[in-house]
């Protein structure tokens, strides 16, 4: 291998490493939709407008790979606890890397009181 080819392959390394975001990075920049996707559920769930919703619990979930022609897309699971007017419930969302957004599954528990 030349100088000139191994300096064009360092420099195209470069490029490829500096533009890949780590998995943690993926998480944080999708948790502000997935805690705004819970605590609208939840404000409408509860009939409570007020509500309010904090990040509980966060992580990327590890897919397995059946084609790695056609791989699924990255995705995050995220926990949000939700409360308002006197009520609590905690959500499970799930946003895609790449996505046009996130969605709440569902409460994982209500707690009224």
């Amino acid at each position: 291998m030349s100088q000139q080819s191994s300096l064009f392959a360092l420099i195209a390394a470069s490029f490829v490493v500096a533009g890949c975001q780590t998995q943690q990075q993926i998480v944080d920049s999708m948790e502000p939709d997935a805690v705004h996707v819970a605590q609208r559920r939840g404000a409408f769930e509860m009939n409570c407008p007020a509500a309010t919703a904090e990040m509980l619990s966060k992580e990327m979930i590890q897919t397995p790979i059946m084609n790695p022609r056609f791989a699924p897309p990255q995705r995050a699971e995220y926990t949000v606890g939700v409360c308002g007017c006197g009520q609590r419930s905690t959500y499970l969302v799930v946003c895609a890397d790449g996505g046009t957004g996130c969605v709440a599954a569902g409460s994982r528990n209500v707690i009224r009181q």
